[in-house]
C-alpha cells in the first residue's frame, strides 16, 4: 500500500498518520520524498488497514494498493526514478552509465592497462570477474581473492569504481569493503539466501536477469534485496535463453522500457553476454540506448584471441572506443550525456 500525502505536510502530522497505521496493522512503514510529492511505503500485511480511514487524515492526498507482487521495486512506491551512487558516479540519471573491463582479471598488467584504455574512452567504471562461476568445473574459475586485489590495484591507478560479482554469502564482508558494485551474476538471481544478506548491506547491488527468468521473477529478486532495507539495486538485462541457436542469449532489449513502466530502478544492458558475439556487441550497445538504458555494460580485452574466458564476446579496447564514438549522437539525440 502507497499513501501519498498533500505538499506541505507537517513532521508531526506524519508521525501520527504513522502512529494509526502501526497500531491497526503490523507494516513496516518507508517514507520515501520526491520533488512533486512524498510518500508513504507501507510493506507487510496491509489487509486490517482501512484506505478510507487513512485517507481520512487532513495530510493524506490518497491511498494507493499495489496489486503487484513487488511493493519496493514498483514506481508505485517511488514515483521518480532512482538515482544510485557509487563512489563518483550516479547511475540512473541523465548521463549514461558505461561499465567496461574483461571478463575475468588475468594479471595486474592486463587490467591496469585496460582500466586506463576504457577510461580515456569514456567509461564510468570498470568491471573484472575475480571469481567466475563456469558452466565446466574444469575450465578457468578466476584468480580469486589475489584478482580482486588486481582489480583494486587498477582502481587506486585510474580511480574508477570497480564492480565484480560475488558467489556466497560468507565473501559479503570482504567485497563490501573492497568492492564498489557487488555484481550477482545471471546464476544467481535466485539464491535468495545470498540476496537476503545483500540486503543487508549498504553498498550497490547489480542484479543480472537470471538465464530464463521472466521480468516479474527478476523483480522480484530484486525485491528480496530491497526488502532486507538495501534500496541501491541496479538492474542487468544479459540476454535470457530461447530456441535462438545465432547467438548465445536472446538480448530482449524490450525489457528496457518495460522495467522503466513497472519499477523505478535503473537498468543497464550487457550486449556482450547478450549475443556472445564480438561483431555484435557494438550494433546492440546502440540499440540499447536508442530504446532508453541508463548505461551498458561492455567486455574488453586487451587480447581476445588469448582471453582465459569470454574472448569471443570481447571487443578491443580500440573497438570500445570506436563504439563509444558511435554512441553519443544517440545519446545526444534522446536527450541523454555520455
Amino acid at each position: 500500500m502507497i499513501v501519498i500525502l498533500k505538499k506541505g505536510v507537517k513532521p508531526e502530522e506524519v508521525e501520527s498518520l504513522s502512529s494509526f497505521i502501526t497500531c491497526h496493522a503490523p507494516v513496516a512503514i518507508q517514507p520515501v520524498d520526491g520533488m512533486d510529492a512524498s510518500v508513504l511505503c507501507l510493506t507487510g500485511d496491509t489487509h486490517p488497514l482501512d484506505a478510507a480511514w487513512i485517507e481520512s487524515f487532513p495530510c493524506v492526498e490518497r491511498v494507493v494498493h499495489v496489486s503487484g507482487p513487488y511493493r519496493k521495486v514498483s514506481r508505485s512506491s517511488h514515483p521518480e526514478k532512482r538515482i544510485i551512487q557509487a563512489g563518483n558516479v550516479c547511475i540512473g540519471g541523465r548521463k549514461l552509465t558505461v561499465i567496461a573491463g574483461p571478463c575475468s582479471v588475468e594479471s595486474p598488467e592486463q587490467i591496469t592497462g585496460i582500466a586506463r584504455s576504457v577510461q580515456l574512452s569514456g567509461a564510468s567504471l570498470l568491471r573484472g570477474g575475480a571469481f567466475k562461476p563456469r558452466t565446466s568445473p574444469y575450465v578457468f574459475q578466476g584468480l580469486q581473492w589475489e584478482g580482486l586485489k588486481m582489480l583494486k590495484n587498477a582502481r587506486e591507478a585510474t580511480g574508477l569504481p570497480i564492480v565484480s560479482e560475488i558467489m556466497s554469502p560468507v565473501d559479503i564482508e570482504r567485497f563490501v569493503e573492497d568492492v564498489d558494485i557487488l555484481q550477482v551474476g545471471a546464476r544467481n538471481m535466485q539464491n535468495y539466501d545470498l540476496l537476503r544478506h545483500l540486503g543487508r548491506v549498504r553498498k550497490p547491488v547489480l542484479l543480472k536477469r537470471g538465464l530464463s527468468a521472466t521480468i516479474e521473477e527478476w523483480l522480484m529478486s530484486a525485491e528480496y534485496i530491497m526488502s532486507e532495507g538495501n534500496e541501491q539495486v541496479i538492474l542487468c538485462e544479459r540476454g535470457i535463453r530461447s530456441f535462438e541457436t545465432c547467438t548465445r542469449n536472446t538480448l530482449d532489449l524490450s525489457a528496457i522500457p518495460a522495467v522503466h513502466r513497472l519499477s523505478h530502478l535503473p537498468i543497464l544492458v550487457d550486449p556482450s553476454h547478450g549475443t556472445g558475439k564480438r561483431w555484435m556487441v557494438g550494433s546492440m550497445a546502440r540499440a540499447a540506448v536508442a530504446a532508453g538504458a541508463d548505461g551498458i555494460m561492455i567486455e574488453v580485452h586487451n587480447d581476445p584471441m588469448h582471453a582465459l574466458c569470454d574472448g569471443q564476446q570481447s571487443v578491443t579496447p580500440e573497438e570500445f572506443a570506436q563504439i563509444m564514438n558511435e554512441l553519443r549522437p544517440i545519446a545526444a539525440a534522446i536527450g541523454r550525456e555520455m
